[in-house]
């Protein structure tokens, strides 16, 4: 099977690649911006007659799209997660090689949910920030191609290569800071919201069986469960020896940041901003909370509904947060 991977050198398409190449059946073709691909080419840019060229001289019989952006403004987020993703619909239907388009989308496609729900695929999405509303116009792009297509709404990934501005990120360098300083004590603030966090090499598996499956639509991909951020905070401090306390910093309201929606790729709240000889000030606490602690546009909670992946691709997430969370401090200790 020929398979042709955008976005190889994401967080995600590192491991979709990785996971890939341990398929004999697999024939991989890499296409992106950098010096590494295969064949240099910028979907923002790029035309669909260039990239259909392509498509009929490699006649893929997938198409894996991991491509995308995280930060930038309004017009970035939809150059680089909506303007590309029309460039690859357009390529394949205009070209005779008949592949399957499997097209990464995101959990911040549907925005908010109600406490102690869990999020179907038939859920109205209401993104509440312009990431969410760039990959959700992307995914209407898909399910309108009439491509045989698949979209999975990827939850919050977390494992290794975890970026360094994720929240879960940001955490285990303050612990990192606090070990190396001798800090007994972490101060973090907006650990109370919630999230489904699914490993990211479960995520390129599910990637996988959905480019052998004939499943179409949208499929979450998430552990059907939501864990507190406080709760994962006191997991990393086991796995990583850090014998402190950790002390929540309740944010007066006057002091939060009257912007409700950032996006994943900004720094968040999420942050020492203490130690143990000094109490933080209103203005740390005001620079700790420049951001929300979790800026997708998602609220408090998110959780998913995740039987049409078990259904449809059979897949199962196999890897507990524990072990997600032991390999990001590893990569963290790294710098102590």
């Amino acid at each position: 099977m020929r398979v042709l991977l955008i976005g190889a050198n994401g967080y995600l398409g590192r491991y979709v690649a990785d996971r890939l190449l341990a398929d004999p059946a697999v024939q991989l073709t890499v296409l992106g911006r950098g010096d590494d691909a295969d064949v240099r080419f910028d979907l923002a840019t790029g035309s669909p007659g260039a990239l259909t060229r392509f498509l009929d001289a490699v006649h893929p019989g997938v198409v894996i799209n991991c491509a995308g952006a995280t930060r930038g403004g309004a017009r970035e987020l939809t150059r680089h997660n909506t303007v590309a993703v029309a460039t690859i619909c357009e390529s394949l239907r205009r070209s005779g090689c008949g592949a399957r388009l499997v097209q990464l989308g995101c959990a911040a496609e549907y925005g908010p949910s109600q406490p102690g729900s869990s999020t179907a695929e038939d859920a109205v999405p209401r993104p509440g920030g312009p990431y969410g509303v760039s990959k959700l116009a992307a995914t209407e792009l898909v399910l309108g191609s009439g491509l045989d297509a698949v979209v999975l709404r990827v939850f919050s990934p977390v494992g290794p290569g975890t970026p360094a501005g994720s929240p879960l990120g940001r955490l285990a360098e303050a612990m990192r800071r606090a070990m190396q300083s001798g800090d007994g004590e972490l101060k973090l603030s907006g650990l109370g919201v919630q999230r489904d966090f699914v490993d990211v090499r479960d995520v390129a598996r599910a990637v996988h069986a959905a480019s052998l499956s004939a499943a179409q639509g949208v499929v979450n991909i998430g552990t059907g469960r939501a864990v507190r951020l406080r709760d994962a905070a006191a997991v990393l401090a086991r796995v990583a020896g850090y014998g402190g306390s950790l002390h929540e910093v309740d944010v007066p309201q006057h002091m939060q940041h009257p912007q409700a929606h950032g996006h994943p790729g900004r720094p968040t709240g999420l942050a020492a901003i203490g130690s143990p000889r000094s109490e933080a000030t209103a203005e740390q606490l005001a620079a700790a909370t420049a951001q929300p602690p979790y800026p997708d546009g998602c609220g408090a909670w998110q959780q998913a509904d995740v039987r049409t992946a078990r259904d449809r691709l059979g897949w199962r997430p196999r890897i507990n947060l524990e072990e997600s969370l032991a390999d990001i401090w590893m990569e963290a200790a790294c710098r102590i």
